[in-house]
C-alpha cells in the first residue's frame, strides 16, 4: 500500500479496543465482532465462522465438554470490551438456542492474548475460525461442541466517520 501511496503517511495503531475514531483523529477502524455505534459508517470486509476450542493440556485434566450444559464446570473466558454479550450461544440437543454464559476467571482485551491463554491451557475461548485455524491444523488446540454450534459467524467490518462529521 505505502508503496503503491508513497504520498499516504500510515499511523497504525494495533488494539482490540474500541475507540472513538473523531477523538483519535482515525480515518478507519477495522473492528471484529458485533458493531455498537450508529453513528459510524460500516462496510462488510468479510466474516468467519466462531470456533470454541480448548488446548489438550486443559482438556486432559478437566475432561472435554460433550454438551453446552457440560460447560458449567469448565473455565470460559470471554472478552472484556463486548460485556453486552450474554454468553455463547448453542443449540440444544433439541435444536433450541441456548445461551450459555461467560463465567470464566478471565476477561481478556486481545483476541491474540485470548489465544494464547487458550493454547496455554487457561480455559476455554470462542474465536474466529480464522484465528485458530493453523492451532487446530496442528493438534494445539481441539475444536468442541461442533455439533452445538448454531452456525454463527464473526463479521469485519472497516468503519469510519461519514461525510459531513
Amino acid at each position: 500500500f505505502l508503496e503503491r501511496y508513497p504520498e499516504i503517511s500510515v499511523d497504525l495503531v494495533l488494539t482490540d479496543s474500541v475507540i472513538d475514531l473523531l477523538a483519535e483523529r482515525a480515518d478507519v477502524a477495522i473492528r471484529a465482532g458485533p458493531l455498537g455505534e450508529s453513528r459510524l459508517v460500516a462496510r462488510k470486509l468479510g466474516q468467519s465462522p466462531v470456533v470454541v476450542v480448548a488446548a489438550p493440556s486443559y482438556l486432559e485434566p478437566h475432561g472435554t465438554p460433550l454438551t453446552p450444559d457440560d460447560l458449567d464446570t469448565h473455565n470460559r473466558m470471554g472478552f472484556g470490551f463486548v460485556r453486552h454479550i450474554d454468553g455463547w450461544p448453542f443449540l440444544d440437543a433439541q435444536g433450541n438456542a441456548v445461551m450459555i454464559p461467560i463465567t470464566g476467571n478471565a476477561l481478556v482485551s486481545d483476541g491474540e492474548a485470548m489465544r494464547l491463554m487458550t493454547l496455554a491451557g487457561v480455559g476455554i475461548s470462542r474465536l474466529a475460525r480464522w484465528h485458530v485455524a493453523a492451532d487446530i491444523a496442528a493438534g494445539r488446540l481441539v475444536p468442541l461442541l461442533e455439533d452445538f454450534n448454531p452456525g454463527d459467524e464473526e463479521a469485519t467490518h472497516a468503519v469510519y466517520v461519514g461525510q459531513g462529521r
